[in-house]
């Protein structure tokens, strides 16, 4: 049996940052790994780091080490049927997000837990249980490593950063709320001439489908794309062909035909949003443990980073003894619900397929016509506010965009009568 403060179950992005963030505020923290090697990493992702989660960056002292590794900064651009929505560097209102293959950045982020004083990385070993005292209290995990040997490790607080099929979640009965995804994803990193708005992150809402392309680390740019499932068959006989053919047809193309791709194709056909209470006595869901929700908006990253801080500064106090624990994890719970929820609604509504709604299309359109609604775009679009902030200032502002052009119009043909 081994004594910890924290133990946290899971060394990619989230349970990394939770790990080092604790330990520096004086935890003795075990970081659990199920895979053995410390360069490993997550191989279906889109890697974005959304603007929203940079400032946490900065505060944790990430984002000069991740620029080091190649991390490529830069805004998004949206294409839509009315045309390129974006905000020119000079006026926009939120930092550059983050592009950086997790190739390199989960062993990064690895790294630098492994070298925070505090923090005890254990490489090779998976969760085989989680414990619990009389009134519920999750009191630590049991771990077994390849030789099959087993062993407890007691914790004030237990931490589940396994991903979207949380081992810990399930055995902490932290039941998922799942909704449908009815849209698959294919994606491939290429090497040739970067798109013409590199750095810039570019994606095409062609209503219903979805292209992308990342320029990332070494030169590269990551090309994918997520149709609806009646696209799929398309797909199945050479995801890689199809994947190229559909990018370099959607409307002012990438240079997807002038690259290499690199490495196979990969790609999910099932991705259903994913969502569970973050917390219960004892015990803390980080990442997508805690809310999986659909790629296509890149917010799964970010949101791994700005959680494990939440978490980190919810529970500092009280594994150092100053607060009752459930007092942390409670406010833990409430940053959650209070800046993620939100979003996550919005995404899984729109991650069922359907088409734009006529609000979206209402805002969309505006902002092509306006230039004036798009840093206010761009902040709702990076999760840098939330609707509730966003949404009842925008519609009206879009609804008056869209009135004025038709008093426009209506007033044409009278003056040309006139003249």
């Amino acid at each position: 049996m081994d004594d910890y403060d924290v133990v946290v179950i899971g060394a990619s992005i989230a349970g990394a940052s939770t790990a080092t963030l604790l330990a520096r505020r004086g935890a003795r923290v075990a970081l659990v790994e199920k895979r053995p090697d410390v360069n490993a990493f997550k191989r279906i992702c889109s890697h974005y780091i959304q603007p929203s989660a940079v400032p946490m960056l900065e505060r944790a002292g990430f984002l000069g080490p991740i620029t080091r590794a190649g991390g490529v900064r830069g805004h998004a651009r949206l294409w839509t049927k009315w045309g390129w929505l974006f905000t020119p560097h000079e006026a926009s209102r939120v930092r550059a997000g983050v592009n950086l293959r997790r190739e390199r950045l989960d062993p990064l982020l690895r790294q630098i837990a492994a070298d925070t004083p505090g923090v005890d990385l254990l490489l090779g070993e998976s969760v085989e249980g989680v414990s619990a005292d009389d009134r519920g209290t999750v009191t630590g995990a049991e771990v077994r490593n390849s030789s099959g040997r087993t062993r407890q490790l007691t914790a004030k607080l237990t931490v589940g950063a396994d991903g979207r099929d949380s081992r810990v979640a399930e055995l902490a009965d932290l039941r998922p709320r799942i909704k449908p995804h009815r849209r698959f994803a294919y994606g491939a990193y290429f090497e040739g001439p970067p798109p013409t708005s590199a750095p810039d992150v570019s994606l095409w809402f062609l209503d219903p489908h979805v292209a992308l392309a990342f320029p990332t680390d070494s030169g590269l740019t990551l090309y994918g794309c997520m149709p609806t499932q009646d696209r799929l068959p398309e797909f199945k006989a050479d995801p890689g062909r199809a994947l190229q053919r559909f990018v370099a047809d959607i409307p002012d193309a990438p240079p997807i035909r002038e690259s290499r791709m690199l490495g196979p194709v990969f790609g999910k056909l099932k991705l259903p949003n994913v969502r569970r209470g973050p917390t219960r006595p004892g015990l803390a869901l980080v990442g997508d443990a805690a809310v999986a929700a659909d790629p296509l908006f890149g917010v799964g990253c970010g949101w791994a980073f700005q959680e494990s801080e939440w978490l980190a500064d919810s529970t500092a106090a009280a594994l150092n003894g100053e607060q009752p624990l459930q007092q942390g994890l409670d406010g833990y719970r409430d940053q959650i619900k209070r800046n993620i929820y939100p979003h996550d609604w919005l995404i899984s509504d729109y991650a069922t397929g359907r088409r734009m709604d006529p609000a979206e299309k209402l805002m969309f359109s505006a902002g092509a016509y306006e230039p004036g609604l798009l840093p206010a775009l761009e902040e709702f679009a990076t999760r840098s506010i939330d609707p509730a902030r966003f949404l009842p200032r925008m519609l009206p502002r879009a609804m008056a965009v869209h009135a004025r052009r038709g008093l426009t119009r209506a007033r044409r043909p009278a003056e040309a009568v006139a003249a």
